[in-house]
């Protein structure tokens, strides 16, 4: 009786929902608390669930669910709600991915990590990109794998036991306390990750430990169900019935999307698409371990890491080092009182004198001091012969190239300025490429990394990280007017930023010169260092702050319809404020964090109006 009220008012639900459940990709972090991500927008969602209040205007006023669709999202948060439900646990125990491999490689990552053993039971088939052999080499897991008959056949076991099935639908899965964790496979959508509370091998204290932990995985090396997925999903539980939310002609958008990029960076390998950036990075990082391990495999691996980059990064980086015993992160200060060049020289030179091997990741321009190296002298730097101590000819580097502010800038073709050392590039595409309507990320490689390119792709597949069907029909609808898209947020940016200088000229703006515009750097964000007041460092960084907040609260309070408090970036319109520290660089030592403003345009929106809050602000402040 419960699960048939449970079921129609999910219905309901489904048919008043919000659209910016479905197309938006960043939300408003004036309504997050990112302590209580998903959890307190399901407990505000049973509330209503209690009232039976299904209307739109009660679902708009809920609190944001994550700060970003990667993470999650209203609609993967109710499928584990229902999932929860309908087996009797609570949703934190059910947590839904677009991969169908990465829920048992997080089981397999905390396991490494606790000195754990697992054993991997399944029924059917395993999914076509489970690579067993990589999984051991390359990431060090360790597991037994054995194919049984039905979930009735899990005996005890000293360790963890994890039974993967193909489950279309997930009403009522029969876990038995033989099985630690199930994940049901839906061929299409994606998979759902189910940490069973009833296990005998689980205490309370562990099950709270794997499922945080199990979100961080997805939070950094892959994404959430998408919004299309996860609504068919929930429509397949409703109503027995699944009805795929938007078609795409498949093969026509992957064409249309690969001759776009190729278009757009001036390179001619493959382009590989992503289901997200970070999951394009994480496919990158591990390609080239793997192809470390086969042609270098006594030499020591080096991830070259701003401290201050973007959080995902720096984190990701980190996780890898965590797992595999010859990797180290080291840091690469780039900019402010650093230079990019001088660090890189400095960096290749200690890990030549170690004989390892350098992979460095950085952001040009940086974020979010938005600085662009001499690119000469990099490439110079990249380029030099160094020898190891026995005088033998040091590794090459890679040089892992962020290039998410200005995706129009070529680096890589041939004759460009990194055409000749091994270079990587790769986008979030979240921002323009999309331009905020879907996550999927690509990277591309200039001619000398054909090889590693064929490593990445196999790490892409292994981690089931392509890019969704829906993703590359959106992007095969906006790669095409991306570089147009730039040019005309760059103009609003150029002059919001010459206004900001007119009416506060004491303030710092960290934007890129009219001499790098001239060479294609026209990203439209720009940092604002606000000037400060006070009889000491803490109490004039104390005043910094309020003013931020201050500045933010009255753009999104007086422009509701276009100025958001929220990370997005290369959007389709409207005004986006963020505060680094807090938002994109969460995860990046305290020391490094930079509380400055953050502010990203896009090509249509009211910039007069923005002038005029602005100045209200200038002057009652100043």
């Amino acid at each position: 009786m419960e699960e048939n009220k449970m079921l129609e008012y999910t219905k309901e639900v489904i048919k008043n929902m919000p659209t910016d459940w479905f197309d938006l990709t960043t939300h408003r972090l004036d309504i997050y608390d990112e302590q209580q991500a998903k959890t307190q927008f399901i407990e505000e969602f049973e509330k209503l669930y209690q009232e039976n209040n299904a209307s739109t205007e009660a679902l708009s006023a809920l609190p944001t669910a994550y700060d970003y669709i990667r993470l999650g999202h209203p609609l993967s948060c109710i499928l584990e709600w229902v999932v929860g439900h309908l087996n009797h646990l609570d949703f934190k125990n059910v947590i839904s991915f677009s991969s169908k491999t990465i829920p048992v490689m997080a089981i397999l990552r905390k396991n490494l990590l606790d000195n754990k053993k697992t054993q991997i039971l399944f029924n059917g088939e395993l999914p076509e990109c489970f690579d067993e052999e990589s999984l051991r080499t390359v990431y060090g897991y360790n597991f037994e794998l054995k194919k049984v008959s039905s979930i009735a056949d899990v005996t005890d076991f000293d360790g963890s036991t994890v039974f993967v099935s193909h489950q279309d639908e997930m009403d009522s899965l029969g876990l038995t306390q033989a099985v630690d964790f199930y994940v049901g496979l839906h061929s299409h959508l994606g998979s759902i990750l189910i940490v069973n509370a009833n296990a005998k091998n689980l205490s309370e204290k562990q099950t709270n430990s794997y499922v945080s932990e199990i979100q961080h995985v997805r939070r950094r090396e892959t994404i959430a169900m998408t919004p299309a997925n996860s609504l068919d999903a929930l429509k397949l539980l409703v109503d027995k019935s699944l009805v795929h939310t938007i078609k795409s002609n498949v093969e026509e958008d992957r064409i249309s999307v690969l001759n776009s990029i190729k278009s757009i960076t001036g390179t001619e390998l493959k382009p590989l698409v992503a289901s997200s950036g970070l999951s394009m990075q994480y496919a990158i990082m591990m390609g080239l371990v793997n192809d470390a391990l086969e042609n270098h495999s006594k030499k020591a691996i080096k991830f070259v890491v701003p401290p201050n980059c973007y959080g995902g990064t720096n984190d990701q980086a980190r996780r890898v080092a965590a797992c595999i015993e010859n990797v180290e992160v080291v840091d690469l200060p780039v900019d402010g009182d650093h230079n990019m060049v001088e660090s890189v020289d400095l960096v290749l030179d200690q890990i030549a004198a170690q004989d390892a091997i350098p992979y460095i990741i950085a952001e040009i321009p940086t974020n979010p001091r938005v600085e662009v190296p001499d690119l000469q002298k990099l490439k110079e730097v990249l380029s030099k012969k160094r020898k190891t101590p026995n005088g033998d000819l040091a590794v090459d580097p890679v040089f892992i190239l962020d290039q998410t502010f200005c995706p129009n800038v070529l680096f890589l073709g041939e004759g460009e300025i990194l055409s000749t050392v091994r270079t990587i590039s790769y986008v979030s595409g979240s921002k323009f490429p999309s331009g905020g309507k879907c996550t999927a990320g690509y990277c591309v490689g200039n001619a000398k990394t054909e090889a590693l390119m064929n490593y990445i792709e196999k790490h892409l597949v292994l981690c089931d990280n392509r890019a969704r069907n829906l993703q590359m029909a959106i992007l095969a609808k906006q790669l095409p007017s991306m570089n147009q898209r730039i040019a005309d947020a760059y103009k609003n940016t150029r002059e919001f930023v010459t206004y900001i200088n007119e009416v506060l000229p004491s303030a710092k703006i960290n934007f890129v010169s009219e001499e790098l515009a001239q060479q294609d750097f026209t990203p439209s964000v720009f940092s604002l260092d606000l000037p400060t007041k006070g009889n000491t460092d803490e109490e004039r960084e104390a005043h910094k702050r309020a003013l931020n907040h201050k500045l933010i609260t009255r753009m999104i309070t007086e422009i509701p319809n276009e100025s958001k408090y929220c990370v997005s970036y290369g959007q389709l319109k409207g005004c986006y404020w963020t505060i680094p520290a807090t938002s994109t660089q969460g995860t990046t030592k305290e020391g490094d964090k930079d509380y400055i403003a953050r502010v990203s345009l896009s090509p249509n929106m009211d910039l007069e109006l923005h002038k005029k809050v602005f100045l209200e602000f200038v002057e009652e402040s100043y």
